[in-house]
């Protein structure tokens, strides 16, 4: 799998990914509503739709930026969330929001990377990524990760961009390299941050591809539901 990283510079992909992160995350939440027009938070409802057929009472939620899923999950499930995240500057837009909401003491945020969690083996009852998983400096060392927190026979689950197949495959992929850099670039101010976006979900696996790394990684079972006609995918992967 070709790597794709946010500004073609000599540091790690995990870095770019700091920065870039650092440098939209005032302006994130925002284009994220306008850019998706708001169908990102129905696929949010939807991975936690899924979650509730088996309850969770402590979730991990990785790549958290600034906590829509986190902030999605405890209130779908009443679970507590830890939500973590590479960025600190996506992480305080984070924290403003769950105070807001009343809910920092069910949702507590902190920094960290994926490929090195610190918690112990099987401590999770589930874990969730959100458009995450392409940032990953080593994508099966940070499944393998996710994998080792969750407790056995419970479930990580991943929403991730996916493509668009058929005839409406072309204009979605036009939209998606053409208008929307355009648009992210001229409200977030960083040139780079949105062709990052079409870049790395082009060269990112979905679907049966995805499923196989998962099955490679040791989970036992993996299913997955694509959303709004391929434009993402949930995939649910039980330890």
């Amino acid at each position: 799998m070709k790597q794709v990283t946010p500004y073609n510079s000599d540091t790690s992909k995990k870095e770019q990914v700091e920065e870039m992160f650092d440098n939209i995350a005032e302006r994130y939440d925002f284009l994220n509503r306008v850019l998706s027009l708001k169908i990102d938070v129905l696929w949010r409802n939807k991975v936690v739709k899924w979650m509730n057929q088996d309850p969770p009472k402590l979730v991990l939620d990785v790549a958290t930026g600034t906590a829509d899923l986190a902030i999605a999950v405890e209130k779908g499930t009443k679970a507590e969330v830890i939500g973590l995240d590479l960025s600190q500057q996506m992480l305080n837009v984070g924290i403003i929001k769950i105070k807001k909401l009343n809910l920092d003491g069910r949702i507590s945020m902190e920094k960290g990377d994926a490929e090195n969690l610190r918690f112990e083996d099987n401590y999770f009852d589930a874990v969730t990524v959100s458009f995450g998983v392409r940032n990953f400096g080593n994508l099966e060392k940070g499944l393998s990760e996710l994998r080792r927190v969750v407790k056995d026979n419970k479930s990580i689950f991943i929403l991730e961009f996916s493509k668009v197949e058929g005839f409406l495959g072309s204009f979605y992929m036009f939209y998606f390299k053409n208008i929307l850099p355009k648009i992210g670039s001229l409200i977030s101010k960083d040139n780079r941050a949105y062709t990052y976006l079409p870049d790395s979900v082009n060269t990112f696996p979905y679907g049966e591809k995805m499923k196989s790394i998962l099955l490679e990684t040791g989970f036992k079972k993996v299913e997955y539901k694509k959303l709004s006609l391929g434009i993402a995918t949930i995939y649910k992967a039980t330890k």
